[in-house]
Protein backbone atom coordinates (compact mmCIF):
# COMPACT_ATOMS: atom_id res chain seq x y z
CA UNK A 1 0.00 0.00 0.00
CA UNK A 2 1.02 3.06 -0.49
CA UNK A 3 2.46 4.95 2.60
CA UNK A 4 4.19 8.62 4.36
CA UNK A 5 7.74 8.14 5.02
CA UNK A 6 8.84 11.49 7.39
CA UNK A 7 12.89 11.99 7.82
CA UNK A 8 12.98 13.86 10.94
CA UNK A 9 16.20 15.32 11.77
CA UNK A 10 16.09 16.45 16.35
CA UNK A 11 18.26 16.63 18.96
CA UNK A 12 18.87 13.43 20.61
CA UNK A 13 17.23 14.91 23.81
CA UNK A 14 13.75 15.28 22.74
CA UNK A 15 13.84 12.21 20.55
CA UNK A 16 11.16 9.98 23.15
CA UNK A 17 8.92 12.79 23.63
CA UNK A 18 9.02 13.13 19.33
CA UNK A 19 8.20 9.32 19.22
CA UNK A 20 5.40 9.52 21.85
CA UNK A 21 3.56 12.68 19.43
CA UNK A 22 4.09 10.36 16.43
CA UNK A 23 2.43 8.00 18.24
CA UNK A 24 -0.22 9.97 19.18
CA UNK A 25 -0.74 11.33 15.23
CA UNK A 26 -0.65 7.79 13.73
CA UNK A 27 2.48 6.34 13.10
CA UNK A 28 2.94 3.50 11.61
CA UNK A 29 6.26 3.06 13.19
CA UNK A 30 9.81 5.28 13.82
CA UNK A 31 12.82 3.74 12.94
CA UNK A 32 15.96 5.59 14.48
CA UNK A 33 18.83 5.50 12.15
CA UNK A 34 22.35 7.03 13.12
CA UNK A 35 21.47 10.67 12.09
CA UNK A 36 17.74 10.95 11.89
CA UNK A 37 14.53 8.60 12.54
CA UNK A 38 12.01 7.65 9.76
CA UNK A 39 8.12 7.90 10.64
CA UNK A 40 5.95 6.28 8.92
CA UNK A 41 2.23 7.19 7.89
CA UNK A 42 -0.90 5.36 5.96
CA UNK A 43 -1.21 7.29 2.90
CA UNK A 44 -4.95 8.12 4.49
CA UNK A 45 -3.89 9.76 7.29
CA UNK A 46 -4.27 13.82 7.79
CA UNK A 47 -1.02 14.68 6.30
CA UNK A 48 -1.84 18.74 6.84
CA UNK A 49 -2.47 18.23 10.83
CA UNK A 50 1.02 16.03 10.65
CA UNK A 51 2.79 18.37 8.67
CA UNK A 52 1.35 21.18 11.11
CA UNK A 53 2.20 19.68 14.32
CA UNK A 54 5.72 18.87 13.12
CA UNK A 55 6.08 22.06 12.10
CA UNK A 56 5.38 23.45 15.25
CA UNK A 57 8.24 21.91 16.88
CA UNK A 58 10.68 22.45 14.30
CA UNK A 59 9.48 26.48 14.82
CA UNK A 60 10.65 25.55 18.49
CA UNK A 61 13.85 24.59 18.33
CA UNK A 62 14.59 27.19 15.18
CA UNK A 63 13.53 30.33 17.62
CA UNK A 64 15.70 28.68 20.42
CA UNK A 65 19.13 29.97 18.71
CA UNK A 66 20.86 26.73 20.18
CA UNK A 67 19.11 23.64 18.56
CA UNK A 68 17.35 22.68 15.35
CA UNK A 69 14.64 20.22 13.74
CA UNK A 70 13.73 19.36 10.46
CA UNK A 71 11.62 17.20 8.41
CA UNK A 72 10.84 15.80 4.64
CA UNK A 73 7.75 13.95 4.28
CA UNK A 74 7.73 11.72 0.86
CA UNK A 75 5.02 9.63 -0.43
CA UNK A 76 6.18 5.90 -1.07
CA UNK A 77 3.39 4.45 -3.91
CA UNK A 78 1.95 1.16 -4.34
CA UNK A 79 5.45 -0.45 -2.23
CA UNK A 80 4.52 -2.66 0.94
CA UNK A 81 6.14 -0.64 3.67
CA UNK A 82 6.94 -3.93 5.84
CA UNK A 83 9.49 -4.47 3.75
CA UNK A 84 11.52 -2.12 5.20
CA UNK A 85 10.53 -3.22 8.83
CA UNK A 86 11.95 -6.54 7.47
CA UNK A 87 15.24 -4.51 6.24
CA UNK A 88 15.86 -2.88 9.60
CA UNK A 89 14.74 -5.39 12.06
CA UNK A 90 16.76 -9.16 12.50
CA UNK A 91 17.39 -11.07 15.65
CA UNK A 92 19.14 -9.97 18.48
CA UNK A 93 21.16 -11.75 21.17
CA UNK A 94 20.24 -9.76 24.45
CA UNK A 95 22.13 -10.93 27.85
CA UNK A 96 22.57 -14.34 28.69
CA UNK A 97 19.35 -15.85 27.44
CA UNK A 98 17.40 -13.35 25.80
CA UNK A 99 16.83 -13.57 21.64
CA UNK A 100 14.49 -11.11 20.39
CA UNK A 101 13.51 -12.33 17.28
CA UNK A 102 10.71 -10.73 14.04
CA UNK A 103 8.11 -13.56 13.24
CA UNK A 104 9.42 -14.30 9.70
CA UNK A 105 12.77 -15.41 11.61
CA UNK A 106 13.51 -19.16 13.42
CA UNK A 107 13.73 -18.71 17.35
CA UNK A 108 17.02 -19.95 18.50
CA UNK A 109 17.34 -23.10 20.05
CA UNK A 110 18.54 -22.97 23.42
CA UNK A 111 17.42 -19.67 24.01
CA UNK A 112 14.49 -17.25 25.66
CA UNK A 113 13.07 -16.30 22.48
CA UNK A 114 10.95 -13.22 22.51
CA UNK A 115 8.87 -12.40 19.05
CA UNK A 116 8.30 -9.20 18.06
CA UNK A 117 5.90 -7.75 15.34
CA UNK A 118 8.04 -4.39 15.60
CA UNK A 119 5.81 -2.61 12.91
CA UNK A 120 3.13 -0.78 15.02
CA UNK A 121 4.67 0.49 18.63
CA UNK A 122 8.18 0.92 20.38
CA UNK A 123 10.26 -2.11 21.81
CA UNK A 124 11.83 -4.32 19.53
CA UNK A 125 15.50 -5.02 22.00
CA UNK A 126 17.62 -2.42 19.46
CA UNK A 127 17.31 0.95 21.14
CA UNK A 128 19.57 0.74 24.16
CA UNK A 129 16.66 1.67 26.80
CA UNK A 130 14.72 -2.08 25.74
CA UNK A 131 18.14 -3.55 25.73
CA UNK A 132 19.59 -2.17 29.48
CA UNK A 133 15.75 -3.31 30.75
CA UNK A 134 15.67 -6.60 29.61
CA UNK A 135 19.38 -6.99 31.19
CA UNK A 136 18.62 -5.23 34.18
CA UNK A 137 15.33 -7.79 34.51
CA UNK A 138 17.22 -10.85 33.48
CA UNK A 139 19.65 -9.81 36.20
CA UNK A 140 17.80 -8.91 39.02
CA UNK A 141 14.27 -10.71 38.49
CA UNK A 142 15.25 -13.86 41.06
CA UNK A 143 15.82 -10.85 44.14
CA UNK A 144 12.24 -10.25 44.50
CA UNK A 145 8.86 -12.60 44.75
CA UNK A 146 8.02 -13.68 40.78
CA UNK A 147 4.61 -13.19 41.49
CA UNK A 148 3.20 -9.50 39.94
CA UNK A 149 5.30 -7.67 36.93
CA UNK A 150 3.84 -4.02 35.83
CA UNK A 151 4.69 -2.52 32.26
CA UNK A 152 4.00 0.79 32.42
CA UNK A 153 3.92 1.99 28.66
CA UNK A 154 3.91 -1.25 27.53
CA UNK A 155 4.40 -0.58 23.83
CA UNK A 156 5.17 -3.50 21.88
CA UNK A 157 4.40 -5.85 25.18
CA UNK A 158 8.48 -6.97 24.93
CA UNK A 159 9.25 -6.62 28.49
CA UNK A 160 5.91 -8.20 29.77
CA UNK A 161 6.89 -11.19 27.30
CA UNK A 162 10.10 -11.11 28.85
CA UNK A 163 8.77 -11.15 32.47
CA UNK A 164 6.57 -13.92 31.74
CA UNK A 165 9.28 -16.11 30.24
CA UNK A 166 11.52 -15.45 33.27
CA UNK A 167 9.01 -16.94 35.60
CA UNK A 168 6.56 -14.48 36.73
CA UNK A 169 3.02 -15.64 36.73
CA UNK A 170 0.50 -12.75 36.81
CA UNK A 171 1.50 -10.01 34.07
CA UNK A 172 0.00 -6.93 33.58
CA UNK A 173 0.94 -4.27 30.86
CA UNK A 174 -0.71 -0.67 30.06
CA UNK A 175 -0.06 1.58 27.62
CA UNK A 176 -1.87 4.90 26.72
CA UNK A 177 -1.82 4.33 22.65
CA UNK A 178 -4.29 1.64 21.20
CA UNK A 179 -2.26 0.99 18.65
CA UNK A 180 0.75 -0.06 21.14
CA UNK A 181 -1.91 -2.49 23.12
CA UNK A 182 -3.50 -3.93 19.90
CA UNK A 183 0.29 -4.61 19.28
CA UNK A 184 1.09 -6.09 22.77
CA UNK A 185 -1.74 -8.39 22.64
CA UNK A 186 -0.93 -9.51 18.98
CA UNK A 187 2.72 -10.28 20.31
CA UNK A 188 1.54 -12.23 23.47
CA UNK A 189 -0.62 -13.99 21.39
CA UNK A 190 2.55 -15.40 18.89
CA UNK A 191 4.63 -15.75 22.30
CA UNK A 192 1.67 -17.63 24.11
CA UNK A 193 1.77 -15.86 26.90
CA UNK A 194 -1.62 -16.32 28.53
CA UNK A 195 -0.29 -14.78 31.85
CA UNK A 196 0.36 -11.80 30.60
CA UNK A 197 -2.97 -9.08 30.81
CA UNK A 198 -2.47 -6.08 28.17
CA UNK A 199 -4.89 -3.19 29.47
CA UNK A 200 -5.62 0.50 28.00
CA UNK A 201 -5.28 3.41 30.40
CA UNK A 202 -1.78 4.54 32.96
CA UNK A 203 -0.69 3.09 35.98
CA UNK A 204 -3.03 5.32 37.70
CA UNK A 205 -5.64 2.97 36.71
CA UNK A 206 -4.01 -0.27 38.46
CA UNK A 207 -5.20 -0.91 41.47
CA UNK A 208 -2.69 -3.14 43.69
CA UNK A 209 1.48 -3.29 44.65
CA UNK A 210 3.81 -5.23 42.10
CA UNK A 211 6.66 -7.31 43.16
CA UNK A 212 8.80 -5.90 39.93
CA UNK A 213 7.49 -2.84 37.60
CA UNK A 214 9.02 -1.99 34.26
CA UNK A 215 8.59 1.57 32.93
CA UNK A 216 10.12 2.20 29.62
CA UNK A 217 9.25 5.78 29.17
CA UNK A 218 11.11 9.56 29.01
CA UNK A 219 12.38 10.94 31.46
CA UNK A 220 9.87 13.82 32.02
CA UNK A 221 7.12 10.89 32.46
CA UNK A 222 9.28 9.05 34.96
CA UNK A 223 9.60 12.34 37.32
CA UNK A 224 6.29 12.64 36.94
CA UNK A 225 5.09 9.01 37.49
CA UNK A 226 7.74 8.62 40.51
CA UNK A 227 4.92 8.94 43.28
CA UNK A 228 2.80 6.68 41.58
CA UNK A 229 5.59 3.77 40.85
CA UNK A 230 6.45 3.92 44.26
CA UNK A 231 2.70 3.22 45.64
CA UNK A 232 2.81 0.51 43.21
CA UNK A 233 5.59 -1.11 44.25
CA UNK A 234 5.39 -3.91 47.01
CA UNK A 235 7.52 -3.83 50.04
CA UNK A 236 10.48 -5.93 48.69
CA UNK A 237 9.67 -4.84 45.07
CA UNK A 238 12.09 -3.54 41.89
CA UNK A 239 11.23 -1.24 39.62
CA UNK A 240 13.46 -0.93 36.36
CA UNK A 241 13.16 2.97 34.86
CA UNK A 242 14.45 3.46 31.44
CA UNK A 243 14.35 6.00 28.60
CA UNK A 244 17.17 8.70 30.43
CA UNK A 245 19.39 10.41 28.35
CA UNK A 246 22.87 10.97 30.28
CA UNK A 247 22.27 13.94 31.40
CA UNK A 248 18.39 13.31 32.70
CA UNK A 249 19.01 10.28 35.02
CA UNK A 250 20.08 12.36 38.18
CA UNK A 251 16.95 14.21 38.47
CA UNK A 252 14.64 11.11 37.93
CA UNK A 253 16.76 9.61 40.89
CA UNK A 254 16.04 12.40 43.13
CA UNK A 255 12.38 12.15 42.10
CA UNK A 256 12.30 8.57 43.62
CA UNK A 257 14.38 9.18 45.87
CA UNK A 258 11.43 11.62 47.17
CA UNK A 259 9.19 9.24 46.62
CA UNK A 260 10.88 6.68 49.10
CA UNK A 261 12.68 4.79 46.54
CA UNK A 262 16.77 4.24 46.50
CA UNK A 263 18.99 3.19 43.49
CA UNK A 264 20.12 -0.15 43.40
CA UNK A 265 21.94 -0.57 40.00
CA UNK A 266 22.62 1.72 36.97
CA UNK A 267 23.20 0.84 33.58
CA UNK A 268 24.78 3.31 30.73
CA UNK A 269 24.08 1.94 27.14
CA UNK A 270 25.87 4.81 25.54
CA UNK A 271 23.84 8.06 25.63
CA UNK A 272 20.84 6.17 27.67
CA UNK A 273 20.88 4.97 30.82
CA UNK A 274 18.55 2.75 32.75
CA UNK A 275 18.39 2.20 36.74
CA UNK A 276 16.84 0.05 38.92
CA UNK A 277 15.26 1.50 42.37
CA UNK A 278 13.56 -0.68 45.70
CA UNK A 279 12.24 1.01 48.84
CA UNK A 280 14.25 2.68 51.08
CA UNK A 281 15.26 0.85 54.59
CA UNK A 282 13.02 2.81 56.51
CA UNK A 283 10.29 3.31 54.32
CA UNK A 284 10.35 -0.30 53.68
CA UNK A 285 9.96 -0.89 57.31
CA UNK A 286 7.00 1.68 57.57
CA UNK A 287 5.41 -0.47 54.95
CA UNK A 288 5.42 -3.68 56.33
CA UNK A 289 4.67 -2.54 60.04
Amino acid sequence: MPYYEFTIHIPDANKEALIQKLSELGTLGVIEERTAMVAYFPDTADMDTITSELSVIQALFDSSGREYASFSPVLVPDQDWNATWQKSFTAIDIGERFTVLPPWEEPSDGRINLIVDPAMAFGTGHHGTTRSCLMLMEHLATRTTQERFLDIGTGTGILAIAAAKLGFKQILGVDTDQLAVDAAIKNCIVNKTEQVEIRSGSVADVPGTYDFIAANLISLVLVKLAPDIAAHLAPAGIAVLSGMLTDQDEEVTAAMKQAGLELMEKRVDGKWVTTAVKWRARERQVLIH
